[in-house]
């Protein structure tokens, strides 16, 4: 969503233009049997019926709860016209259409749309975006159904993809571009990576679990990862380049190149590395 939105790996989040829809899609394929087991490990005492999405994006969070959850609807929430419209053709295409509600909204407005009394509410890389958190998860409070679980999924950073010797002439390239990256999205998103248990706490709510969730996934399990490693590093490319120094952006932007024999899609060493923690809330 632009200011609450989902997934992944994201600098600002925001204009469609950007190619940033796919690589929310790239990030739910890549990313599904992560996804899924987040899904399965939520603290729940009976299976939910109405599911809220807050933030949904292009749908990563929907379809896996849908999935895990095959007797619920889902209310998918974005600020994104784009996003809904796409989450609309996959459901569509996936024939469960009619337990897929679509409302556009920016979450971080004051007022909130009705979104019902939802028995569970889940917000994938969305909060961070946030610029009043707090009022934001007192929505969330006030929203679910007594006794209802909140689940938010946070991101620790952008995933890496190269080897840390990587790429052979400018060693250690991915680091220097995440940390100007992490500077950058400092300035912008105070709330990435932080510890949310206080602040739903303070909410009202009861933290009932928290876990992390290491993702390391193979390269040649997936060649759909060469092309998440592309987009989510052009799009960091975008907004930092000006950031690095000529050395890095030249061996960056050789590794973008997907026609340079350097280009990260001939590279067989790929692997995905991130961290997801999970905190699950409950309105008492």
């Amino acid at each position: 969503m632009n200011q609450a939105h989902t997934h992944t790996p994201h600098l600002a989040h925001g204009t469609e233009s950007d190619g940033q829809a796919e690589i929310l899609d790239l990030d739910a394929e890549v990313l599904a049997e992560h996804t899924a087991s987040v899904t399965a490990w939520l603290p729940l005492t009976t299976s939910p019926h109405h599911i809220v999405d807050l933030g949904c994006g292009t749908g990563a969070g929907t379809f896996a709860l849908l999935e895990r959850f095959p007797d619920a609807h889902i209310t998918a929430v974005d600020a994104s016209a784009e996003y809904l419209q796409r989450l609309r053709t996959k459901a569509c295409a996936r024939g469960v259409e009619d337990r897929v509600r679509t409302v556009q909204a920016d979450l971080d407005e004051a007022a909130w749309p009705d979104l019902g009394s939802p028995d569970l509410m889940w917000a994938s890389a969305s909060m961070h975006h946030m610029t009043h958190p707090d009022r934001a998860l007192r929505n969330v409070h006030d929203t679910l159904a007594p006794g209802g679980l909140f689940a938010v999924v946070e991101l620790a950073g952008h995933p890496r993809f190269l080897p840390e010797n990587a790429p052979e002439d400018r060693p250690g390239l991915e680091e220097r571009v995440h940390a100007a990256a992490d500077r950058r999205q400092a300035e912008h998103m105070p709330h990435r990576g932080a510890d949310w248990g206080p602040m739903l706490t303070a909410a009202g709510f009861t933290i009932e679990g928290e876990r992390t969730i290491t993702v390391n996934i193979e390269g040649d399990r997936s060649e759909a990862i060469g092309r998440y490693a592309v987009g989510v590093l052009q799009r960091i490319r975008s907004a930092i380049a000006e950031r690095l120094t000529p050395d890095d952006l030249a061996a960056l932007d050789q590794l973008l190149d997907i026609s340079s024999p350097h280009s990260i899609l001939r590279r067989d060493d790929l692997t995905v590395r991130t961290e997801r923690t999970v905190w699950a809330a409950r309105r008492t």
